[in-house]
């Protein structure tokens, strides 16, 4: 057996040859951080700067918009230095490191959307008492819970996984991921997978009851409430519920990409599948928020263009 403090470094085997190409890929993944971090910045600061923005919903979008940079930030800067590497491996303590970074982002984007969709049921349904109801020292503490629970729990899930005995350091994926560590251990998993099962549990199924109770509770409403009613929720609604959608396909395929396997599909189809919740959800959050919602959108255009 191989203890894990004695594996200095881990290969990720997920990459190939790109030849000329390689110099694309850096270009193309350049682009899509810079754009990514041009986005979620200029949003943040946009709410940031106008009070009017000040209000409950617009803050959980900040939180939501600080978690793509930092997930976004634990991603990118490192696929671009493998892609001109010519040998595709990493230390073991950055790659701990890293599987925090990826699983609290990919954490915090549930908490995330369950607090959003707690605060559309409390507008919606509780119209006359929203603003009694969230305050903005509840609005505080649940962006804070949500951060504190995501950073306490991968935490967790960390210090099982570096403290497994390994036989081997060869990682099938283009970034480090947690399950992966855990199919190289030659010791006992049972704590790792019953923490595994029960914290996703807890992150996942929890919060999609939770989601699913709040919209179920915003359709009853709309069905009995006037026009107004409706318009208000579908225009407030529509970019959290196509967020959640997107979230949950990344999901899948990432627990498709680690659970079965891949090995009759192409690396390269392998490859963007489990990238999928790491780029297309930065990307796909700031642009749904931004083109959606017209508050946002005339502050947008009027900090850019200089527009009154």
């Amino acid at each position: 057996m191989i203890n894990s403090t004695q594996v200095s470094y881990f290969t990720l085997s997920s990459y190939f040859d790109t030849g000329g190409f390689k110099y694309l890929y850096f270009l193309l993944i350049l682009s899509l951080y810079v754009i990514i971090v041009c986005a979620n910045v200029l949003l943040i600061v946009v709410i940031c700067v106008n009070r009017s923005l000040h209000e409950p919903m617009y803050l959980f979008l900040v939180s939501l918009f600080v978690n793509e940079l930092y997930g976004s930030t634990g991603l990118f800067p490192f696929l671009l230095v493998q892609i001109l590497s010519d040998i595709h491996t990493v230390s073991a303590p950055f790659c701990f490191l890293q599987i925090y970074c990826l699983y609290s982002y990919a954490t915090l984007q549930f908490h995330n959307l369950t607090t959003m969709s707690y605060d559309r049921y409390l507008a919606i349904c509780y119209p006359l008492q929203y603003h009694t109801r969230m305050t903005s020292t509840k609005v505080a503490v649940l962006i804070a819970l949500t951060w504190l629970l995501s950073f306490v729990g991968v935490g967790v899930t960390v210090s099982l996984s570096s403290s497994l005995q390994l036989c081997g350091n060869i990682i099938n994926t283009v970034y480090c991921d947690n399950y992966a560590i855990v199919k190289l251990a030659c010791s006992d998993t049972r704590v790792n997978n019953i923490y595994g099962l029960s914290y996703t549990s807890l992150v996942v199924f929890i919060p999609l009851l939770l989601i699913l109770y709040t919209y179920m509770r915003i359709l009853e409403v709309c069905f009995s409430g006037s026009k107004q009613t409706r318009q208000k929720a579908v225009s407030t609604c529509t970019p959290h519920l196509a967020s959640l959608i997107n979230v949950s396909f990344g999901f899948f395929f990432q627990i498709v990409q680690s659970r079965f396997d891949m090995s009759s599909v192409p690396m390269m189809l392998r490859n963007l599948l489990s990238l999928y919740i790491l780029t297309c959800q930065p990307l796909f959050n700031p642009l749904m928020y931004g083109l959606q919602m017209s508050k946002i959108r005339s502050l947008c255009k009027r900090l850019i263009f200089g527009k009154t």
